[in-house]
């Protein structure tokens, strides 16, 4: 029997909330979803209940008769904790734990729960700590003299779980000093870009849906000792490697978090920092399972978070991956300026593809023009033979003319070496 981080595994009742404005089988899906997050947390799933109502109750969400109903489940399946698919407010999840007598937590905070046991770097940590505390804050009235009360168990994991008293001051301190923290992270990590961009190469970012595959794809082309697990949110903390492409260019890799549907725009917003390396790329590379029932429905949920970060209209390839699991699979038509690939990072079919078609897009990123490099200055001429392909030199009496192709940023910082 597989054991969480904490224990024994939880037995767990989920439940889900048909509306207007969401489809029978739209419902069915992310409570499949949910369950998954629910195993990927250390819980067993006993059952799946759905309600249909035109709006969430304000008191217990589900109304008190069907509360009453899934206290009953509670009790004859032996179930320790109830996961809804929607976000509870603080009123709601006491007034359910009060009717029900177990623990309740909602969709976000299983998602924080399951980053708090993936995080390993200080930043990754950092980020948990705070939206915890900041999702936490508005849920402590009511709950007891300590935050430590809440239990133990998924939803109260992490750096999160502190024995804070319950004091409004305190917390608030801890989370300027947290911000304060990741603001330290941030002006590092934007030294190190500057730094990087010294020596300007390309970089491309791993996008996609969680368990998409972007993980496989890095191990399988840079060997990079990345975790890979069939779990949702297997990496929090982002990954970057060096790659050569097929015309010797070489580009950054780098693996980043999974994106989620139904992701609260306040979670996107307290993993910014991480997802900075998708902010900062050249190319985006949109890694989709391809043998998933509804990938387009993942797909759309990835472009609204691309969308949400103002990154929806950088260079981007669609990557089908898992292909191995679907024979004769043919990528559609992309709806986008490049076409998409087809690959199975597990049996390393395709990437050869990919990479080649990383090298024709970032090839968009040279120019070829010509310079007059006086014989005075043949440092300039020995940095274009270093960073540009030069096809042409003709010598005159006071310099010579080149042509190159090279990359615009170096193009630009040889016009500037040339007017000095």
């Amino acid at each position: 029997m597989e054991h969480t981080l904490e224990g024994s595994r939880e037995q767990a009742i989920l439940v889900g909330m048909e509306s207007p404005e969401v489809t029978p089988e739209e419902t069915a899906s992310s409570l499949e979803e949910l369950a998954r997050l629910a195993d990927t947390a250390g819980a067993d799933v006993l059952l799946q209940l759905t309600q249909r109502r035109g709006r969430p109750d304000a008191a217990t969400f589900l109304g008190r008769g069907k509360a009453e109903e899934l206290a009953s489940f509670c009790r004859s399946l032996g179930a320790g904790l109830v996961i809804f698919d929607r976000e509870l407010s603080a009123a709601q999840a006491r007034n359910l734990e009060s009717v029900t007598g177990v623990r309740i937590i909602d969709r976000t905070q299983l998602i924080l729960d399951i980053f708090a046991r993936r995080a390993r770097t200080r930043e990754g940590k950092l980020q948990v700590e705070l939206a915890q505390l900041n999702y936490l804050l508005p849920r402590l009235v009511g709950r007891g003299t300590e935050l430590s009360r809440l239990g133990g168990g998924i939803g109260t994991r992490g750096p999160g779980e502190t024995k804070l008293e319950v004091d409004r001051r305190r917390i608030r301190k801890r989370i300027a000093e947290l911000n304060e923290a990741i603001r330290d992270v941030q002006k590092h990590r934007e030294l190190l870009r500057r730094s990087r961009k010294e020596i300007p190469v390309p970089l491309a970012a791993l996008v996609g849906y969680t368990n998409a595959g972007k993980s496989t794809i890095l191990k399988k082309l840079t060997g990079a000792q990345v975790l890979v697990e069939d779990k949702l949110f297997a990496t929090l903390d982002p990954t970057t490697r060096r790659v050569v492409l097929p015309n010797n260019e070489v580009v950054l890799l780098t693996d980043t978090v999974g994106f989620i549907r139904n992701l609260p725009h306040h979670l996107v917003a307290a993993f910014r920092a991480t997802l900075e390396e998708v902010v900062e790329a050249d190319l985006l590379l949109h890694v989709v399972d391809a043998s998933h029932p509804d990938l387009e429905g993942q797909m759309e949920a990835v472009e609204r978070v691309l969308e949400s970060l103002d990154s929806c209209t950088k260079p981007c390839i669609t990557v089908y991956n898992k292909t191995d699991l679907v024979p004769g699979f043919k990528p559609p038509a992309g709806k986008k300026e490049f076409s998409p690939v087809a690959v199975s990072a597990l049996e390393g079919h395709g990437l050869e593809g990919m990479l080649a078609a990383i090298a024709e897009v970032l090839s968009c990123r040279r120019i070829r023009t010509t310079f007059f490099i006086p014989y005075r200055k043949t440092g300039v001429l020995s940095m274009l033979h270093e960073k540009g392909k030069v096809y042409r030199e003709k010598h005159g009496q006071d310099g010579v003319s080149v042509e190159a192709e090279l990359e615009i940023v170096w193009a630009k910082r040889i016009e500037a070496r040339l007017k000095e």
